[in-house]
């Protein structure tokens, strides 16, 4: 009984945090109160008490669901250790597009926390975890092509750091893009061409230190 119970619980907090991605995505984050929530899951606002401790932990919650198989994506790339460490990045900008373009509830994750949401109020802290996040993933760009620059790939002219601030700017613009309006190109098709072309062009491109 007790393993049925946490199974139960498991279960009503999995539909909190569908009703959650479903209900922000129609009418904003801000503009979105617990009950709605509540009402959407089928569950009363005490149950989402139960397990959230207000909003900002909710969509924190429901954001993790989806970005902690990323970070997971990001281990076992790095566990791979390839020769040419520009291949680990090449292999995590091209999964995050794949799920994006393909995966509905990744869509919906990115599309609310870029689009619609306003991180005041009790959203500030969460905008500081997502920030940290942002600048792990650059840390770990401008690293690999630190290290693509010390076994020879890239060029001893390139700045690493300037490298993965364009490399960043590539994957989120076609996010960004794509994810404010599907129609204007088909980012499973465009992304990986576009993520080729921006890696392949370090190989014969140089970003100097003097111009950071």
């Amino acid at each position: 009984m007790v393993r049925k119970t946490k199974e139960e619980a498991q279960e009503t907090r999995n539909a909190i945090l569908d009703a959650a991605e479903l209900v922000f995505q129609e009418h904003g984050v801000s503009r979105t109160s617990l009950a709605e929530i509540a009402k959407a899951a089928g569950v009363t606002r005490g149950a989402i008490y139960w397990h959230f401790a207000n909003k900002a932990d909710l969509f924190d919650a429901m954001v993790q669901r989806v970005f902690g198989l990323l970070e997971l994506k990001v281990a076992e790339l790095e566990a791979e250790n390839d020769a040419n460490p520009v291949e680990l990045i090449r292999k995590l900008a091209l999964y995050f597009i794949d799920r994006v373009s393909k995966d509905p509830r990744y869509f919906r994750i990115v599309e609310i926390s870029w689009h619609k949401c306003e991180y005041v109020g009790e959203m500030a802290a969460i905008r500081d975890s997502h920030l940290e996040c942002g600048n792990r993933y650059l840390a770990i760009t401008e690293e690999c092509f630190r290290k693509a620059q010390l076994r020879g790939f890239l060029p001893a002219s390139l700045d690493p750091r300037c490298a993965a601030v364009g490399m960043m700017a590539v994957v989120d613009g076609l996010v960004l893009n794509w994810t404010l309006d599907n129609t204007l190109f088909p980012l499973a098709g465009y992304g990986p061409k576009a993520i080729s072309a921006y890696l392949n062009g370090l190989y014969t491109s140089s970003f100097p230190s003097s111009e950071k």
